[in-house]
């Protein structure tokens, strides 16, 4: 996936989830130049919340 930034660490599923939250905020306008970060930082809390591992 050329241009797109991967989270390390997360399931292929979590990286759609962190997309889904990137596009949706960009579309909405939403946290400015924040939006990658606030969508990494969401899609890493549920990681964290679920009690799945770190990365390989």
């Amino acid at each position: 996936m050329p241009g797109k930034k991967h989270l390390r660490g997360v399931s292929g599923k979590e990286q759609r989830q962190y997309e889904h939250i990137l596009s949706s905020a960009k579309k909405d306008g939403r946290y400015g130049k924040r939006a990658e970060e606030v969508a990494a930082r969401t899609v890493l809390k549920h990681h964290g919340e679920e009690g799945h591992k770190k990365g390989k």
